[in-house]
């Protein structure tokens, strides 16, 4: 499948994605100790809702847009503000217009002493992140594969950081990249965070990857699913996500979260999963 970000962008997988990440990195700024987050497939950005790429699809109408415009319980709304903040921090009062990226998502909840790794082969995505983060003497944009910048990046000089691994699935074999790459990057730098997305359409290739991480001696995996409709093989029906080394108060965080996800975004038949592939149970 092809998965380009500008096409998706603010879809219901971004916002499963980012509200999650979100919550990742509010809980690695609590301790002063600085932090690294490196994106490995990081896109462009910043995307224009109104574009010509984002309008072909609208898929953000059912996706941010939704969640945008509900109202949502205050132990909820409070899980959801730094999402939520980024979001209007590039928005213009309260019209939603423009979607940030899970760099710019990064950045609007990193401190002064954090830094950014964003990586991104497709030249003109990366030559539109290297101009709009030039500025920002935390981040650094690196035109390379993905893949290749995993492994050259890790482990980084902060003992504390997050990975974020979010292909684009253009490759058939991504499913066995993802989890090939996070077990390699996780033995050189065991304690790391890392969140690896990955889209549902069957359930082989997803079950797959979660039997492999499982057998892959890491002391805590966890793993969460938004499914949006009943399977179907010829459309996108949910996405996931791995997450090793999950800050401790996460679980809790998203069994209140997941519900009001499902509500907002999903139809007939959807629903969520949150569990333990290694460790807590």
């Amino acid at each position: 499948m092809n998965y380009r970000h500008a096409f998706h962008a603010g879809n219901f997988a971004d916002v499963f994605k980012h509200a999650v990440i979100a919550r990742v990195l509010v809980h690695l700024r609590e301790k002063q100790a600085a932090f690294r987050v490196i994106d490995t497939h990081a896109g462009a950005g910043l995307y224009d809702l109104f574009g010509s790429e984002a309008m072909r699809t609208g898929e953000w109408r059912a996706g941010i847009g939704r969640l945008w415009a509900i109202t949502v319980t205050p132990a909820v709304r409070a899980l959801l503000t730094p999402y939520l903040e980024s979001i209007s921090a590039v928005n213009t009062g309260s019209e939603l217009r423009r979607y940030p990226g899970s760099p710019l998502l990064a950045l609007s909840l990193m401190r002064p002493q954090d830094r950014l790794i964003a990586c991104e082969l497709e030249s003109n995505a990366a030559a539109i992140l290297a101009r709009d983060l030039a500025i920002d003497l935390r981040a650094k944009v690196v035109a390379l594969d993905g893949w290749t910048a995993l492994n050259a990046y890790i482990p980084p000089k902060e003992r504390r950081g997050l990975v974020i691994v979010d292909p684009s699935f253009e490759d058939p074999d991504e499913f066995s990249k993802i989890a090939q790459h996070l077990e390699s990057a996780h033995r050189k730098w065991p304690t790391g965070c890392y969140v690896a997305w990955y889209p549902i359409k069957a359930r082989s290739e997803p079950d797959a990857l979660a039997k492999r991480i499982a057998r892959a001696g890491i002391a805590k995996v966890l793993r969460t699913e938004l499914l949006l409709r009943p399977q179907d093989p010829d459309r996108l029906t949910g996405a996931g996500l791995i997450i090793i080394n999950p800050p401790w108060r996460l679980p809790a965080e998203l069994k209140q979260l997941l519900p009001s996800l499902v509500s907002a975004l999903g139809q007939a038949g959807s629903g969520y999963t949150l569990d333990w592939l290694a460790g807590e149970k």
